[in-house]
């Protein structure tokens, strides 16, 4: 749990450092974009600290790859 809510002050400085620049800059796209991306990382950061089971992204790139290479190697046999 300490690791939680200081994985969240430290996103929580990182915002308020960085955020400020960018809007003072009027990149509302670039700071749209910066808090998505920080409040992401700052739940997948949770969750492993958690423990929580996550998806891992190459699982679905070998269900979805594994038939066509099945098939050319079957082919190339």
């Amino acid at each position: 749990m300490l690791t939680s809510l200081t994985t969240i002050i430290i996103s929580a400085i990182i915002g308020f450092i960085e955020g400020p620049s960018l809007l003072k800059k009027k990149l509302k796209l670039e700071s749209w974009i910066f808090f998505t991306i920080l409040l992401i990382g700052t739940l997948l950061s949770i969750l492993l600290e958690l423990r929580v089971k996550l998806l891992n992204p190459l699982d679905l790139l070998t269900y979805i790859y594994k038939p066509v290479s099945d098939y050319v190697f079957g082919i190339l046999k």
